[in-house]
């Protein structure tokens, strides 16, 4: 990686600066790329945006921006997209800032203040590479303060028309995802939370390969297409009283769950009645567990209610020390509570309802 560090004024940064939202941000003289396909949406505040300013006027160092320099000839900004949009929107006059007690407009400032303004010399770090180079760079500016998210900076690194494509479904607020998915995702989906999700999902965890293999492609209607399967699963499995559980089936894996049982023929008015009888069932400790025991049958999944240590300690005297099923003498650390009944037959975690094996005969009972 090569790191040419030089000075940038204000005057040049917003030369030919535009802003046409979804399709990008550009700025230097239509040179630099402010948003690239990786980047986040502007979240900068009023008092963020009047303090990078504030620091400006007064002569203060901003902090070191870096940007990266593509193959041909432009630039992406790698580190410092919200200092300079903010910049930019009060050199364009989108908004005001207090100057000698007086919220002014930077077309109301005085003009001596105006041409400080204009000249002051922002430090830039150009930066040049292969993808691997920028991938570890950009891990380290991560680490200095960038803070960006993972899919972010699979985002930079596989940069191209399918990200960008992809982000169209996947990475607006109140975008075509959210529409369709949002009560089943968790996370931000300007942080590309969603979009790693989906990748996850598809590929199965290999999300870099998936994207390196994609990258030139034009269009992500694949991924959109398997998401909208996912998504009709869901309803059409869980189906009847589903918008009443949205904070059960919020988060879940469910791509996961497609891709390994959508094959499953599952009656949808018995599943309900199902996952009904299991949300009343005070033995079933993890209600969000119920999605996947219903498809597993697993009940480690539901985290079942267990005995209590007083309870263990009673049981424990009541028996003697002696287990069950082998009839041995053992401490009681050596020893398990164990359901006579159990759950799945109807039995509850009560003293009637419990006895004391050993380790050895419980892992055996457990197994058969």
């Amino acid at each position: 990686m090569n790191i040419d560090p030089r000075e940038i004024t204000i005057r040049e940064l917003v030369e030919g600066y535009e802003d046409d939202g979804d399709d990008g941000v550009r700025g230097f003289s239509g040179l630099l790329d402010i948003r690239p396909p990786y980047q986040r949406a502007f979240v900068y505040g009023e008092k963020e945006r009047k303090a990078v300013i504030d620091t400006v006027i007064k002569g203060y160092p901003l902090n070191v921006m870096y940007w990266s320099v593509r193959e041909d000839g432009t630039y992406e900004i790698i580190d410092g997209q919200q200092r300079t949009i903010s910049i930019a929107q009060f050199v364009e006059g989108d908004f005001s800032i207090d100057y000698s007690s007086y919220g002014q407009y930077f077309h109301n400032l005085p003009s001596n203040i105006q041409q400080e303004i204009m000249d002051y010399q922002l430090r830039v770090y150009f930066c040049s590479g292969t993808d691997d180079d920028k991938l570890e760079w950009y891990k380290t500016i991560n680490i200095a303060g960038m803070v960006l998210t993972e899919q972010e900076l699979r985002n930079a690194v596989f940069a191209g028309p399918w990200v960008s494509d992809a982000k169209r479904y996947f990475s607006r607020r109140g975008g075509p995802a959210y529409q369709v998915g949002g009560d089943y995702l968790r996370g931000n989906a300007i942080r590309q939370d969603y979009l790693e999700t989906v990748l996850r999902w598809k590929s199965e965890g290999a999300i870099d390969d998936y994207m390196g293999q994609h990258k030139d492609q034009n269009s992500a209607q694949p991924l959109w297409e398997y998401f909208r399967s996912v998504m009709d699963w869901i309803e059409a499995t869980f189906t009847n009283q589903a918008s009443n559980r949205k904070k059960l089936m919020k988060g879940l894996d469910w791509g996961r769950f497609y891709n390994e049982h959508r094959h499953k023929s599952l009656n949808p008015d018995e599943v309900e009645e199902t996952i009904s009888e299991l949300i009343l069932d005070d033995e079933v400790q993890r209600k969000q567990g119920i999605y996947e025991y219903i498809l597993t049958g697993e009940e480690k999944h539901l985290n079942l209610q267990a005995f209590e240590l007083g309870m263990k300690h009673k049981v424990y005297e009541q028996q003697a020390g002696i287990c069950a099923n082998c009839n041995e003498h053992f401490e009681i650390d050596a020893m398990e509570a164990d359901h006579i009944t159990p759950w799945s037959k109807g039995g509850k975690t009560v003293e009637e309802n419990c006895q004391m094996l050993c380790r050895k005969c419980n892992r055996e009972k457990s197994n058969k």
